[in-house]
């Protein structure tokens, strides 16, 4: 007879929950009830008696999803909350800091610094050393420095190869320094001194182990490299580890999640019980068919089959538009009939590989009136960069400007200190004039020195600026400005890049629907960016990068951008683990639909202000034609001769144009396709395109960082002599 916690159980989620106290690895496909697995397996184990709550660990990645596990399991059973330990590793960390605090070096009441208050402090660092913040943005040396504590390396550890590495090794042992003397850690620190305070005091790692018997771990494909080995010091001969996740949806190693942990794992602990949970309770039939037939082609998988009682449902919908213009006009128009249909608009997704593309798209909603938002980021006119940006051609526009000018006078940063800034304010206050005019006044010494090159930087722009088509005055801008070059040599600047890019194509679009005219642009800007914001508790249209969208789930999913170097995406072409990771991401972004799926493409798309082409993704072909309904013109995927399931193709004329031909000839700039290059901080790499002329853009595919757009102007890229 079943115990009544798991009577309304599956089979194999029935067994999971039951397994005896062992090592288990539970494989949880999408959608296959993995969160109610592991709460029930806590009850269960609660109920029958065989742990005592202070002898349990669970933990989770989210404090949303800690919540959530809590408030299940009190569901389930009468229990204080306050006597588990249950909660995310930086949470679980803390707690058991702050209980040991003198065995671990720090104070009773020690702060946590956010990400920016830890910028704050790195910035005092540099100051206190002397350290140029523009060759060393702060941000990068915060990646820098959290990157190494995730990969357990304190700074004398830390790798350094060459001159710019030794100054990153010597910021970090500086502000580990200062944290020290302050009393404060920042969050990976959490981590890493609770791993290190575990490994050095055996009395207490043998105490915390005869304690925590039963160990649980949620989305343990998402662990790094750090939360395993601290898993593994938390793990004694008689303690049982049950990790339940999923190989096929692990797509954070940007983040350094370590897929290869679940293999390992079952190496380390000699894992007898691995239990998948393939029935899935969210999809129709065909959107897992299709999500298993992708999944497939990846190496190396724990392996599973997602299926459903349910039935096969609708097809799943194919769109290849003209032009990105037309795909986001064609969301637009089925949305519109989607609501037509009863389906509410927080029901509906667009999903989206970059964030850049969410631009054209929010311009289509915005002219059909449809409310939506951007879940989990920033609409794309209220984002950083292009806040930067905008601020730059309003001065061009208008030098009086005070807020435009306010905000970047000093970013990217050029010396212009708070100090100098409130002379500026109170001398503009007094004489009734703008900031502007105070700046053009200012007297001599360091500081004035600095704010005199900014007057010129902003005056050289007005002077360019005047008779140049909008496109090429917002490149400009970004160029001039210090913005590409900043953003390019953050660490992970690569989205910020590409939103920048995405501003010259709006700029494109705006000159081909409206006038060449600067202030209308600017205007038409600020329009976009304040309306149909949807209000809270309104429903409307959720817009998000694939990324964003795990762990949701939509009645309709509209999965945009299906093309070769953007999903794919171009950085991962050329490594067989990035292309398995984007695989795994194709998968993630299909099984987030229950009952309608759209897939669409663009023939072409603008890029840095000039059209592109690019061929279907490789993933399309990777479904069976026999899944797929083909909204225009009957095409059918094209051969990529590995998916031999697409031999039915109702048409063999589906679109596969030929990339537009990489220009051959030696720019102005003379960085040749197929030079050897060497930049500052990405190191070596190759020109693989270019595009604009002297001032334009090069593509460098850089051994140690993967592909980068950088400005000429400003890219400081160095011919390699053969």
């Amino acid at each position: 007879m079943s115990h009544p916690l798991t009577a309304s159980l599956n089979p194999e989620q029935r067994a999971a929950v039951e397994l005896p106290a062992e090592h288990a690895l539970i494989l949880a496909g999408a959608g296959s009830g993995k969160t109610r697995v592991l709460t029930t397996r806590i009850a269960w184990l609660l109920s029958t008696g065989q742990i005592s709550p202070a002898g349990l660990l669970a933990v989770t990645f989210t404090n949303k999803a800690a919540k959530e596990m809590l408030a299940r399991i009190t569901a389930m059973m009468p229990l204080n909350p306050r006597g588990l330990w249950v909660g995310t590793f930086h949470g679980l960390c803390n707690r058991m800091l702050r209980l040991h605090h003198r065995d671990a070096g720090l104070p009773a009441g020690f702060a946590i610094l956010d990400s920016q208050d830890q910028l704050a402090a790195i910035k005092r660092v540099m100051k206190t050393l002397n350290v140029d913040d523009e060759r060393y943005p702060p941000r990068s040396i915060a990646q820098y420095i959290n990157g190494n504590k995730e990969a357990g390396l304190r700074a004398e550890k830390a790798q350094a190869w060459d001159d710019y590495s030794r100054t990153q090794r010597m910021i970090y042992a500086e502000y580990e320094s200062q944290c020290r003397r302050e009393g404060v850690v920042d969050f990976a620190e959490l981590l890493l001194a609770c791993y290190e305070l575990l490994e050095r005091n055996e009395p207490l790692r043998d105490h915390y182990r005869s304690r925590f018997q039963h160990i649980l771990v949620d989305e343990f494909q998402d662990t790094n490299q750090l939360q395993y080995a601290w898993l593994k010091l938390l793990t004694g001969p008689n303690s049982a580890l049950f990790a339940v996740g999923d190989d096929d949806q692990s797509i954070y190693a940007f983040r350094g999640a370590r897929v290869g942990n679940m293999l390992d794992f079952q190496k380390d602990y000699n894992v007898k019980h691995v239990i998948r949970l393939e029935q899935n309770y969210r999809s129709h039939g065909n959107i897992l068919n299709a999500a298993n037939a992708v999944i497939e082609h990846n190496r190396d998988r724990l392996g599973k089959q997602l299926w459903t009682s349910d039935d096969d449902g609708e097809p799943i919908r194919l769109y290849e538009a003209a032009t990105d213009t037309e795909e986001a006009n064609f969301l637009v128009d089925e949305i519109g009939a989607q609501q037509r249909d009863g389906i509410a608009a927080d029901e509906i997704a667009i999903l989206y590989r970059s964030n850049a593309q969410s631009r054209i798209i929010e311009h289509a909603l915005v002219a059909a009136g449809l409310p939506y938002r951007v879940y989990g980021g920033l609409r794309f006119y209220e984002r950083q960069e292009i806040k930067h940006a905008l601020a730059y051609l309003r001065l061009i526009a208008n030098q009086d400007d005070d807020n435009a000018l306010l905000r970047v006078i000093n970013f990217p940063a050029r010396g212009i200190g708070n100090r100098t800034v409130e002379t500026l304010t109170d001398t503009a206050r007094l004489s009734g004039i703008s900031l502007w005019q105070a700046a053009c006044t200012a007297g001599s010494g360091r500081s004035a020195a600095a704010v005199g090159r900014f007057v010129h930087m902003i005056d050289n722009m007005h002077v360019q600026a005047q008779g140049m088509a909008l496109p090429d005055m917002v490149n400009m801008v970004l160029s001039l400005s210090g913005l590409y070059e900043y953003y390019q040599n953050e660490k992970e600047g690569e989205e910020r890049v590409a939103n920048l890019n995405e501003l010259v194509n709006a700029a494109t679009a705006f000159v081909t629907e409206d006038e060449n005219d600067l202030v209308a642009f600017l205007a038409n800007a600020s329009l976009e960016g304040g309306e149909h914001a949807a209000e809270a508790g309104e429903a409307a249209v959720q817009l998000m990068t694939i990324h964003a969208a795990k762990g949701l789930e939509f009645h309709t999913v509209f999965l945009t951008g299906l093309e070769e170097g953007l999903f794919p995406h171009d950085n991962s072409l050329a490594d067989p683990k990035g292309l398995e990771e984007e695989r795994r991401l194709m998968y993630v972004a299909m099984t987030r639909a229950r009952r309608r799926l759209y897939i669409s493409l663009s023939q072409s798309r603008m890029l840095h202000g000039q059209m592109r082409y690019a061929p279907a993704s490789r993933f399309l072909n990777e479904v069976p034609a026999t899944l797929l309904k083909y909204l225009n013109r009957g095409y059918a995927p094209n051969s990529y001769g590995s998916n031999s399931g697409n031999t039915n193709s109702p048409s063999s004329d589906w679109y596969a144009p030929p990339a537009r031909p990489r220009q051959v000839e030696t720019p102005a700039h003379g960085l040749a396709i197929g030079m050897n290059v060497r930049h500052p901080k990405f190191g070596v790499g190759v020109v693989v395109n270019h595009e604009g002329g002297a001032t334009g853009n090069v593509q460098v595919n850089f051994a140690q960082h993967g592909t980068k757009w950088l400005a000429v102007a400003y890219a400081k890229l160095e011919p390699i002599k053969e």
